[in-house]
């Protein structure tokens, strides 16, 4: 349960990703967030029901 003011993003909000980190292992890749989302360095997301998102960096656009 988030306790922060205003709530986290809840894990299935399409802004999830703006939750509070709770713990932070830069050296292996990924934070848990507040919601229980998984996020890694590459973007990818692994949700607390199992679902797995393929991480989304913006592609960048050639000069």
């Amino acid at each position: 349960m988030c306790t922060h003011t205003p709530k986290c993003p809840t894990a299935t909000s399409s802004d999830r990703e703006a939750a509070h980190v709770v713990a932070s292992h830069p050296e292996q890749g990924w934070s848990l967030l507040c919601n229980a989302v998984l996020l890694f360095e590459d973007t990818g997301e692994l949700l607390p029901d199992g679902q797995v998102i393929a991480p989304h960096r913006p592609v960048a656009v050639a000069a």
